[in-house]
């Protein structure tokens, strides 16, 4: 495929974490999940170290840093304890998202007008070390351009809402806030992704808007695992994405 038309596939392993912290012990191996991630066509491996640890621990990211060839895209809330911790391994991405401890996975964006003097430090250290920065935002206008303001070079639009609203009237008015946000993106000269949520009934739609160079996808290959492997998963995910880059 064209360069210019390939769409990046970043894989999310904090899942294979969950369900070994299930048990206290060391299987399954997240590290082992990158590894196999990245020999099935993976772009890049996305890791969330969550303050209370409830799945991805600092060992892991410690592994992933060691032993994975393909970027580490280190998801982190704006604190100064994920801060040190991104300085410290200076992994090739690092994606700003909003944490809450009561909440089961990422709700929404991160909102970077309201937040916007608080993330000036966090944003500013990260990329005076060579780190890419991403905010994990809601496809608006005013996040992209909080994003820009902030000196933020990539975006992550959240594709949560589009995946579950039903199909009809509702996905469309999603998906076309979703192309909005990606060209708005693109004319600012922010880099673009998306993700959350994105299953194979769901992603071509996403994959085929030619300003998003990268889909980040977690729960759903680490479930959909269970039933045919990862491999077999990421493989699927794969095609499905070029397929529909390659029609758009």
């Amino acid at each position: 495929m064209d360069e210019k038309r390939y769409i990046r596939l970043g894989v999310n392993v904090d899942h294979v974490a969950t369900v070994r912290n299930a048990r206290g012990i060391a299987h399954p191996d997240p590290v082992r999940a990158a590894l196999l991630a990245a020999e099935a066509g993976a772009d890049g491996i996305t890791a969330h170290l969550r303050e209370d640890r409830r799945h991805i621990v600092d060992d892991d990211i410690e592994r992933l840093m060691n032993e994975l060839e393909l970027p580490l895209n280190f998801e982190m809330a704006a604190t100064d304890e994920m801060r040190d911790i991104a300085l410290r391994h200076k992994p090739h991405a690092a994606c700003i998202v909003p944490e809450k401890r009561e909440e089961l996975t990422t709700e929404g964006g991160l909102d970077a007008v309201k937040g916007h003097n608080y993330l000036v430090p966090y944003v500013r250290e990260l990329v005076d070390a060579g780190i890419r920065v991403s905010l994990f935002i809601d496809p608006e206008k005013d996040q992209l351009d909080a994003a820009v303001s902030l000196g933020a070079p990539v975006v992550e639009l959240h594709t949560g809402t589009y995946c579950e609203v039903e199909e009809g009237a509702a996905r469309e008015a999603e998906l076309h806030r979703i192309q909005e946000a990606a060209a708005h993106a693109a004319a600012v000269g922010l880099e673009c992704h998306a993700g959350h949520g994105l299953a194979f009934d769901t992603v071509a739609p996403i994959a085929a808007i030619p300003a998003i160079v990268e889909l980040n996808i977690g729960h759903f290959l680490i479930g959909e695992a269970i039933f045919g492997g990862l491999e077999g998963a990421i493989k699927q995910m794969r095609d499905l994405m070029d397929r529909a880059r390659a029609e758009e």
